[in-house]
């Protein structure tokens, strides 16, 4: 409403000023409070086939979004440093991650096999980059075989970003692994169960 009042005064003159510009608006809290379980992620694993199981492992482990998993290419992984480069993140910068063993291995694997149509590591049959839609398709589908509900892809992301902060790593670290600039968004994907703070309320006994 206070939208529209303003737009009859500015576009179409039709009014003087806005009965509504002092009423505020009610803050929209849109936090997503969703990760996988070990149990939700065993089932989702066993319903995918093994090329939508490898990017799943992989995001579940390196915390990348979709589209930079995507756009992943040969010459920006250094299996010898056991690094991946994404050359342009979201928020416009290249960032340089760390593999774990879990990660490293999936890569390993996809290094052994090359096409001549792309050099993407994550590709269709025909060894073209895998396309959004198929992916998105197939991650759908494994999710309702696996009985996994009200899940997204990008959620893999909060669940790499909860496990470490559940484990004990600090916000600021976790920040730098996801590429955020700043802490307060790696907030919003970061979260605690009651059995991760039980430790930390244990020192005072």
């Amino acid at each position: 409403m206070k939208r529209t009042f303003n737009l009859a005064i500015r576009e179409w003159e039709w009014v003087d000023e806005n009965p509504v510009s002092r009423v505020s608006k009610k803050r929209l809290n849109n936090q997503v409070d969703r990760w996988l379980s070990t149990e939700e992620e065993k089932r989702l694993l066993e319903a995918s086939p093994g090329w939508l199981s490898d990017i799943i492992v992989f995001a579940l482990n390196t915390g990348i979004r979709q589209d930079e998993i995507l756009d992943l290419r040969g010459p920006y992984v250094d299996l010898a440093r056991k690094t991946v480069t994404v050359m342009l993140s979201k928020n416009g910068e290249r960032r340089t991650i760390p593999l774990n063993e879990v990660a490293f291995k999936v890569l390993k694997a996809k290094s052994k096999v090359r096409f001549l149509k792309s050099d993407h590591v994550f590709t269709s049959r025909i060894g073209t980059r895998l396309e959004k839609r198929n992916l998105a398709r197939a991650f759908y589908k494994a999710m309702n075989k696996a009985g996994v509900e009200n899940f997204r892809f990008h959620d893999l992301r909060h669940t790499f970003a909860t496990r470490l902060v559940q484990a004990g790593v600090e916000l600021y670290t976790v920040a730098k692994l996801l590429g955020h600039k700043d802490v307060r968004t790696t907030q919003r994907y970061a979260h605690h169960t009651t059995e991760s703070l039980r430790g930390v309320v244990n020192v005072l006994v």
